[in-house]
Parts: C-alpha cells; sequence; structure tokens
C-alpha cells in the first residue's frame, strides 16, 4: 500500500511535480509508482517510452532548485504488465518548490504520511535557513580556463554528444555562470589528487607504492583506480586437502560499487579527497564527510540516498557508472553485511577483509587464467539467470562483448552451465554456476 516513502498513480497526472517536491523535502526521499492503481492493482502503462521522457522534462523544467541528479525515472515490468518508477532522493538545498509558484505555500510540499502536505511558512523558513549553501554546485572553480575533452569522449562512447551548451545543461555553472567546483572536479585537469596506497603488513608504517590516479576528470580517475583495485584483487588459490580452492580477495561487484560510492559521495567542499588503502589483509577505502546531511544511518543501510555531489551524481548516472540512485549500497550489503562500513560524522570508512589473511610474505599461489571479466559475471550470477538478466546485471549493452569477453571464457572453463545444453540457442536458455563456479565466486548454494 501507499505509505510515506511509496506514492502510486494510475497514470500520469498534473499532480506529479508536486509529489516529486514532496520528496525532495522528505528526509529519506521516496518512489511514485506511475500505472498502479491506489489499492495497488498495476494497470500498466501505455506508450511507456513517450511517457519516461516527458516525466523527466517536467521535473527538470518545473521544480526548483533543480532536482537533476536527483532523480530516476526507470521502467519495470510488473504482473506482466509495464510500469514506470521514479526514484526521488531527499535533496540538501531544501526547501524544494514548484517553480510557477514559487517558495509559498502553494510551491513548497513535504512528504508526511501517504500525502504529500504543503508547508507552513515557518517551516519553509526554518528549511531555507538551513540550506546548504556550500555545495561544489555553488562553490566557483579556482580555474575558469577549464578543457573537457576526456569527458566528452565519455560521453561520445555512450552515443551521447556534449553541445555548446553542455556547462549550462549538466549544471557546470554557478548562479552567476562561472565554472563551478563540480566542473573542476570534471576537467582535463585540476588538483585534486586521488591515490591508492599500499603498505607491506597491517600497519601504515611501511609504504610500499602510492600512486596518484587524480589531477584528471573525475570519471578518468574512478576508471583509472578501478584499473588499479582489479589488479589488486587478484585471485588466490589456497592448496588443502582435498580441496583446491579459489577466489578473489575481495567480491568485485561490491568492491566496484564502494569505489563509485567513496568517489561520488565525496565531500569535495573543504579540500577532502577519497582514500584507497591496500593492507596486507584488507583493503580500506576512506570518503570524507560522513552521512549527508538529514539521512539517519538506518536509512542508509535500507537504501535510502541523499546525493551529495548531484552534479557528479548525474554525470555518473548519464554514463552508467551507476545503476540508479540507491542501489550500491544494498549491493555492498548482500555480500558483507554493516560489520564492514566505519561511519563518523567526518568521515565513513569501508573496510573489505580479504578472502584469506595473507602474510607479510605471500606464499599463496596466483593465477592469471580467470579475467577480470570472468570474475564478475561469477559474482552477478545468482540461481538461473538469462543472458538479458546478466548484461543488465553487468550493465552491459554489447551483445558480442558480453558473449566473447565474459559468458563464452565462462562457459569454456566451466564455471557455468546452460540449463537447456540440448538446446543452446533456446530463446528462454539460462544459465547458473557449476560446482567449480560456486568455488570460485565463494559462493554457497545461490547465496553469496
Amino acid at each position: 500500500m501507499e505509505s510515506n516513502r511509496i506514492e502510486y498513480k494510475r497514470e500520469l497526472t498534473d499532480s506529479l511535480e508536486k509529489e516529486v517536491v514532496g520528496f525532495l523535502n522528505y528526509r529519506d526521499g521516496g518512489e511514485i509508482y506511475i500505472g498502479i492503481d491506489n489499492d495497488g492493482t498495476t494497470v500498466g502503462i501505455a506508450d511507456s517510452d513517450k511517457v519516461q521522457l516527458v516525466i523527466k522534462d517536467r521535473i527538470k523544467h518545473n521544480i526548483q532548485p533543480s532536482a537533476m541528479g536527483l532523480f530516476d525515472v526507470i521502467l519495470e515490468a510488473k504482473d506482466n504488465k509495464e510500469v514506470i518508477r521514479i526514484i526521488v532522493a531527499g535533496g540538501l538545498e531544501k526547501p524544494y518548490y514548484l517553480r510557477k509558484y514559487g517558495m509559498t505555500d502553494k510551491g513548497c510540499f513535504i512528504r508526511i504520511g501517504s500525502a504529500s502536505e504543503p508547508m507552513t511558512q515557518e517551516m519553509i523558513d526554518s528549511l531555507y535557513s538551513r540550506r546548504i549553501r556550500n555545495t561544489i554546485g555553488k562553490m566557483e572553480s579556482t580555474r575558469h580556463n577549464l578543457t573537457f575533452e576526456q569527458l566528452k569522449i565519455y560521453y561520445e562512447t555512450r552515443d551521447l554528444h556534449l553541445n555548446a551548451s553542455f556547462m549550462k545543461n549538466l549544471e557546470l555553472l554557478t548562479p552567476e555562470g562561472k565554472p563551478n567546483y563540480a566542473a573542476y572536479l570534471l576537467a582535463d585537469e585540476n588538483g585534486v589528487s586521488v591515490q591508492v596506497a599500499k603498505y607491506a603488513d597491517t600497519t601504515r608504517v611501511d609504504l610500499i607504492e602510492n600512486i596518484d590516479f587524480g589531477r584528471c576528470s573525475l570519471i578518468k580517475a574512478y576508471k583509472n583506480v578501478m584499473d588499479r583495485m582489479n589488479v589488486e584483487n587478484t585471485i588466490y588459490t589456497k592448496i588443502g586437502v582435498p580441496l583446491r580452492e579459489e577466489r578473489p580477495m575481495i567480491n568485485p561487484i561490491a568492491l566496484r560499487e564502494a569505489v563509485v560510492n567513496a568517489i561520488v559521495h565525496n565531500d569535495y567542499s573543504n579540500g577532502s579527497v577519497p582514500k584507497f588503502e591496500f593492507f596486507s589483509d584488507r583493503l580500506e577505502i576512506t570518503s570524507a564527510g560522513g552521512l549527508p546531511y538529514g539521512l539517519e544511518i538506518d536509512d542508509f543501510f535500507a537504501g535510502h540516498t541523499a546525493p551529495r555531489n548531484k552534479e557528479i551524481m548525474r554525470i555518473f548516472r548519464d554514463l552508467e557508472i551507476v545503476e540508479h540512485l540507491g542501489s550500491g549500497i544494498p549491493r555492498i550489503l548482500e555480500v558483507y553485511g554493516k560489520d564492514i562500513f566505519q561511519i563518523s560524522r567526518n568521515f565513513m570508512r569501508l573496510v573489505f577483509p580479504y578472502a584469506y589473511k595473507l602474510p607479510q610474505q605471500v606464499t599463496q599461489q596466483v593465477t592469471q587464467q580467470v579475467t577480470q571479466q570472468v570474475i564478475e559475471v561469477l559474482s552477478a550470477l545468482s540461481g538461473e539467470m538469462s543472458r538479458t538478466e546478466l548484461m543488465r546485471k553487468l550493465k552491459l549493452k554489447d551483445r558480442n562483448n558480453f558473449a566473447s569477453n565474459y559468458l563464452e571464457p565462462a562457459l569454456n572453463d566451466g564455471l557455468i552451465e546452460m540449463t537447456q545444453p540440448d538446446s543452446p540457442k533456446s530463446p528462454t536458455q539460462k544459465y547458473r554456476l557449476t560446482a567449480k563456479g560456486k568455488t570460485l565466486a565463494g559462493k554457497r548454494g545461490d547465496n553469496v
């Protein structure tokens, strides 16, 4: 049923913006479903592609401050019918309001129970007085002669093209029209260091290596850090009696989500940067800022989100590095639970223990026979899944790339198997882990 975080609509109506504003002003945000009746009955929606475009356009143009980067519009199937799910995060620049009516009781709403109610003027004034102004979208860049060739290339790889107005469209300008700090972080050159350190043992006394992957577009820095993570996250072989067990030190999907979260949600406003530190027994990923303003720890673990840097979040979403709002933390919790999180007022740290604690002089045998792509397939595969389901979970679109680099190597190595081996091209074909694949992925049964 409808609740403080769930709103059902049989069809798209004129009240959409009101509901979105209510969730933006609510601490936990919420979700709006189009194509579901108030009683929870699925009725579906026609011409879903057109409706999605209309929804995005209305939220973009009819709500202030900008909600870009604070919402996702997703097409889903329910009861064999298409419905649209709108995920809305709690924003940091409250109060949000309908552009038409401004910051008044006719324009400002907040979610109370299962309805979006008008705000009182006292509530509006209180929220405005606490509005966060030192966001990277409001801060002016220390440099104005910025270039964005790297960012343009990344967009073009997704068949998206940045025109002459891209800085305005991506909200990389301050209200005064100057490059903001988000633009600075995404420019080809900047002074922001993103470092990966490696230590000899369990302390920070003996530093083996310290590489700076920053001072470039934050997208390029992310990709360089992930490449390094994949190299370090080697597959160790433990020889025992009677079994030989192989697995990566850290679950690859959880690792990727942790890196994304550290970079996207880091508090850059005070000059702090995310840190990635390898020890002999663990990996520590630390980002500055703690929980975003107004978000409680229980809400955080429940998957509620309040993006600290909505401009960066929007671009990571455009480039499909982030699947959708609130998707990262649940994926980490699915594998590791809450114990790996250390959260304080000023920082958030994730401590990933290795699959095996390594001595100072590593004696385990390292194997390079299994590629990172195969590891990702094994980590993503749960129960029986189709090719389409696997590609969606891995956020891949190129079927040829998926087949040649992910699926076929895993099949050839006997790590996964077809559910219908006699009909390999069957439209209902699915795949599952073999016993060997479960061992390598560190899975028991179908659970990670």
